[in-house]
């Protein structure tokens, strides 16, 4: 079976986006350089690692119609579509059923990156 070991979200403002995702999933974010011109910002794990980041680089930018890479928003998807305006962003996709299994939504991030969110309730 298929399955989502990495991701990169492309972003124009490192500081920023940082400051967007940390609003958006209340977690900190780690920098890391990997290359001239180039940063990254790693999104922790629950046993230390980091699943993806977001990715500063010359060659890469932002879009609402690359790759879609969603979070998981936990048990209320309600409570991260009520921050992703104060933190900078706008609802693109409000809060949609999926038949038995949740719901989903999608958002544009600070960077102008289309991303979706999913969650039970």
């Amino acid at each position: 079976m298929a399955r989502v070991v990495w991701f990169d979200i492309p972003v124009a403002d490192m500081d920023r986006a940082i400051a967007f995702y940390r609003a958006l999933t209340g977690q900190e974010l780690t920098r890391l350089p990997v290359g001239e011109g180039k940063e990254t910002a790693l999104f922790p794990t629950e046993d230390g690692g980091s699943a993806g980041c977001l990715f500063a680089a010359p060659e890469d930018e932002p879009s609402l119609f690359g790759s879609r890479v969603y979070f998981d928003a936990g048990p209320r998807l309600d409570d991260w579509l009520s921050r992703v305006g104060p933190a900078g962003g706008r609802i693109l996709v409000d809060k949609t059923p999926i038949g038995n299994n949740g719901y989903y939504a999608y958002i544009e991030d600070s960077e102008g990156n289309r991303v979706g969110l999913n969650a039970a309730t």
